[in-house]
């Protein structure tokens, strides 16, 4: 560890600690001498002055908190002596001019996706098998029992292998804690499995509990969303099941459809089992139509695309202290320079900006941009002030007890994934990304809600930055992990495929990183690596009903 203590931001009168520190120690940064007074724990913060009580907290440059108390010069911040506060923000000044990074080494850079008929090119190739509403999950899974493994999707079996023989030595009269995992074979049943279809990537079944009951607008956003996947560029088509009689009628799903993709092409199979009548004979047609579109599927190949089709989403959770030093401005860094090759980036979860829109908005390209921003922010915000839960509650317990105390020192952290880049377009969930550049998308903290709807809007990468481990996934989309820290690395490292760390241990710098994570995203496009999500068949998708979720 070269050094131990950072300052984020020059106007901050906070310093974080980058490893435990002890009371007393001298620690010196940019010449300047520090001395905790007490256990500072690493990612946490400690005062670089006395501070009264009332004062403003600042990191990342904006406020972030004020005191409850007073924390003499080298105290530790806590819950106990902060509170959230965060700066008001107005309809600024609104701007595009960007100092954007030297992107000259991937002009010319290409991935190997699947390209679709309207112009879209995907990292993937899935096919899809959705409900229209829940009434119709269990015949989604006996689908999926029926179809998954005799087509060669099955995933390993291992855990399930290693159950069954200590199953079988227990029956023999061996005693549980006799017999280790470890001594069992871990040989996998579908191992010499071939996919009938190698073009496609899978066959995916979203089930949800929506689509009827409800209010009709929760129908009407799910069938955007259900629109999203089924237009999605990882998508070659899908088989829908519909009840009949639900509130998420066919033509709704169908002129979300249209809104999306005017000339849509995909093969789409949509079956009403009160017209079909007999389960079986349901069934029995959902499968005959399925291979029929698995044989279409499986005649488009990956073929060069431009760097400028990769449509990126950015998500973050499971955060901890270092997420806003080290992965999210990487990502952040990714994003720039995506973006000055004429890509395109999503930047979410509208809890966790609290306290940087008036930057967000200073950086929309349009007054109209602004507007909308401010409005989805302010309307969001009070829905949760009049629940009881405003913004202020977001942080877990977990990324609390690892330094994000307050929602505007998580937001400000969270915030940097979104790089430096003008604000070209603000979606309200499900919207689709039409534009290229940095999109704002209104969605919940919910890292599983965020990241199926960053995906409904179009993402065919996602970016999820971790502190503390988490599993997320998607169906259809790759979502890479990517750890603040070296630590959370090496002790999670089967569901995390990027670190870091090595920006807080002083071995590489944020710009460094950023180019590193998008020559990995240019190996995830095109097939070369698969991602611990993938691998681990993480198919993630909460639909979000757009009430009050952090």
């Amino acid at each position: 560890m070269k050094q131990r203590i950072t300052k984020v931001h020059p106007k901050d009168n906070v310093m974080v600690a980058l490893t435990d520190l002890q009371a007393g120690e001298e620690l010196t940064y940019k010449g300047e001498t520090y001395k905790p007074i007490e256990f500072i724990p690493g990612k946490h913060k400690f005062a670089i002055n006395d501070l009264p009580t009332g004062t403003q907290i600042i990191m990342y440059g904006v406020l972030v908190g004020v005191t409850q108390n007073d924390i003499p010069a080298g105290g530790l911040l806590t819950t106990a002596n902060i509170k959230h506060a965060a700066s008001g923000f107005i309809t600024g000044n609104n701007h595009a001019h960007w100092d954007k990074p030297d992107a000259t080494k991937w002009e010319l850079a290409t991935f190997n996706g699947y390209h679709r008929e309207n112009g879209d090119v995907g990292t993937a190739n899935y096919w899809l098998v959705i409900p229209m509403v829940f009434c119709e999950n269990r015949n989604i899974e006996v689908l999926q029992e029926a179809l998954v493994k005799p087509l060669g999707y099955g995933r390993k079996k291992t855990y399930e292998i290693k159950a069954q023989q200590l199953i079988d030595k227990i029956a023999s009269g061996s005693g549980v804690d006799e017999v280790l995992f470890t001594e069992i074979g871990s040989e996998d049943a579908n191992a010499h499995q071939h996919k009938l279809f190698p073009n496609v990537d899978g066959i995916k079944f979203l089930t949800h509990t929506g689509g009827c009951g409800g209010t009709r607008q929760d129908s009407t956003t799910l069938c955007g969303l259900l629109a999203g996947y089924i237009t999605h560029s990882n998508v070659a088509g899908a088989t829908i099941l519909s009840l009949g009689c639900q509130n998420a009628e066919v033509k709704t799903l169908q002129d979300e459809i249209a809104k999306r993709d005017p000339n849509f092409k995909k093969p789409l199979y949509i079956l009403d089992q009160q017209k079909v009548g007999l389960e079986t004979d349901l069934i029995e047609l959902a499968i005959r139509q399925t291979l029929a579109g698995l044989i279409q599927a499986n005649e488009n190949t990956r073929k060069p695309a431009s760097l400028n089709k990769l449509v990126i989403g950015l998500e973050c959770g499971g955060s901890d202290g270092f997420s806003g030093i080290s992965a999210n401005p990487a990502i952040g860094y990714t994003s720039d320079l995506l973006v000055s090759l004429g890509g395109s980036v999503i930047l979410a979860e509208f809890p966790e900006l609290c306290g940087v829109e008036q930057n967000l908005i200073d950086r929309c390209v349009d007054k109209d941009k602004a507007e909308r921003f401010s409005s989805l922010v302010r309307s969001y915000s009070q829905r949760a002030d009049e629940a009881g839960s405003g913004f202020y509650m977001n942080p877990s317990p977990g990324n609390i007890k690892d330094g994000l105390i307050t929602d505007a020192i998580k937001s400000a952290g969270a915030a940097k994934k979104g790089g430096t880049s003008p604000v070209t377009d603000v979606l309200d969930y499900p919207e689709k990304v039409t534009k290229p550049g940095l999109n704002l998308l209104c969605t919940p903290g919910n890292d599983v809600e965020s990241t199926t709807a960053e995906v409904g809007s179009g993402a065919n990468v996602v970016l999820f930055t971790t502190g503390l481990g988490t599993p997320t996934g998607n169906p259809i989309t790759p979502v890479i992990k990517i750890a603040t820290n070296t630590s959370l690395y090496k002790r999670m490292n089967d569901i995390i495929d990027i670190n870091t760390g090595t920006i807080v241990e002083g071995d590489e710098t944020i710009e460094q990183a950023g180019e590193r994570i998008l020559d990995y995203i240019i190996k995830v496009a095109s097939g070369d690596i698969e991602v611990s999500a993938v691998r681990h068949g993480q198919n993630d998708f909460i639909p979000w009903k757009r009430g009050v979720s952090l």
